[in-house]
């Protein structure tokens, strides 16, 4: 269970006004001292976040956060930071104490949440004797338009974690986010898959990238066959197999090489296409890649990756990708970078997006990013889809996924 990505996790956020409760709400939950508690407003500064499971929910993200009203100098920031963490979130607890009444505050809070389409939990901390069915009966009429499920507690005491913990167990995240798959509805049992999955300079030592770990196990929980090879020894492993695979996924950088050693017969793909398929909207970003074709000398593009690392001497996003565009006739091109999460509001200015596969990144906040870019007009294709256009092979690439298309 620890070792599942944080990006494969349901995240779950704790938001309410300072000292309502929620880093003891949190230590309560976990049973550990994940939060700092203190009677001192606004002790929680930066998000606070915990890896564990709720069954059956599965393994989730908790993120403990600045109160909503925080009116320290660095109040406003903290804010900022609390709402950037909105688009990622699948779930909420809101924390309420029951000795006042929802605040505006509370209901900008709460409103937020549920534009968002975010699924929450009103947890109502029990004070001053007062129960969490009398506080609902004042503040219902106030609360009441929003629908809320809620749960009273004393989170001074533990009486209540386990009923806590089954309700947050029982919830699931509004429009699916939990159901996707790599590899739904194209691997069966005994199906051979060959994976190319090239160890080069940008390699991490000692392991392969994320998403070719997510394809072997996806592989093995279909009951199918990979195998993995780098990117000279494809056509000896085509040789070797009794039969033909029946497809092979390559990492988007090998394209060229692997698709010159694979018979058009077999379909072939990248992870990264895939990858767009898993987290996205591989429909939208598959037409974005036409906008390519009309980009002129000093037309802005940005180019954004989910993930903060250090950038080697031929980095795809920074080195790669703008050698590949520049051999392929798009010259002086405005480059602009993004990484992490970091990704702007304010998107109109840029006549093209560039996305990497978002392997680090939510399934909610793929799709926030895309919202964003076709609210603003913008065309968005992933690494991927752009390279395989680039190489010339992207009918083929995308031939698996005719039907979606």
């Amino acid at each position: 269970m620890e070792q599942t990505p944080k990006a494969n996790r349901v995240h779950i956020g704790f938001f309410g006004r300072c000292n309502a409760g929620k880093s003891t709400l949190i230590n309560m939950l976990t049973g550990q001292p994940i939060a700092l508690v203190s009677e001192v407003a606004g002790t929680t500064t930066d998000p606070v976040s915990k890896a564990m499971e709720i069954l059956p929910l599965g393994p989730v993200v908790i993120t403990d956060t600045a109160g909503v009203d925080d009116t320290s100098e660095l109040g406003p920031l903290r804010i900022n930071k609390t709402k950037e963490l909105l688009p990622r979130m699948n779930l909420a607890v809101y924390v309420l104490k029951t000795d006042a009444a929802p605040t505006a505050a509370d209901m900008e809070w709460l409103g937020l949440l549920q534009r968002q389409n975010v699924n929450t939990l009103l947890v109502l901390n029990e004070v001053a004797g007062i129960t969490a069915d009398s506080y609902m009966a004042q503040a219902g009429a106030v609360l009441g338009d929003l629908n809320l499920a809620y749960i009273g507690a004393d989170l001074l005491k533990n009486d209540k974690q386990r009923v806590i913990l089954e309700k947050l167990g029982s919830m699931k995240p509004k429009d699916g986010e939990d159901e996707q798959s790599l590899l739904a509805g194209l691997v069966e049992p005994h199906d051979v898959i060959l994976l190319v999955c090239p160890i080069d300079e940008a390699a991490p030592k000692g392991r392969i990238i994320l998403p070719q770990v997510q394809m072997i196990r996806e592989i093995l929980d279909a009951h199918g066959m990979g195998l993995v090879v780098q990117t000279e020894e494809v056509s000896a492993a085509l040789a070797k197999l009794g039969v033909k695979p029946k497809m092979v996924i390559t990492d988007s950088q090998a394209f060229d090489a692997v698709a010159q050693q694979v018979p058009d017969d077999i379909p072939l793909t990248s992870f990264s296409i895939l990858m767009a398929r898993f987290k996205g909207n591989l429909k939208t970003l598959a037409a974005g890649v036409k906008a390519v074709k009309n980009l002129k000398p000093g037309a802005k593009v940005l180019i954004s990756e989910g993930c903060t690392h250090h950038r080697q001497c031929d980095d795809i996003g920074t080195v790669k990708i703008p050698r590949w565009l520049k051999q392929a006739g798009y010259e002086n091109l405005d480059l602009q970078w993004t990484s992490g999460g970091a990704f702007p509001e304010n998107v109109k200015d840029f006549d093209l997006i560039i996305h990497c596969g978002a392997c680090m990144l939510t399934r909610r906040e793929v799709l926030r990013r895309l919202d964003v870019s076709e609210q603003q007009g913008v065309p968005i294709v992933n690494y991927g889809v752009l390279i395989a256009s680039l190489h010339g092979i992207l009918d083929r690439a995308l031939s698996p996924f005719a039907s979606e298309l």
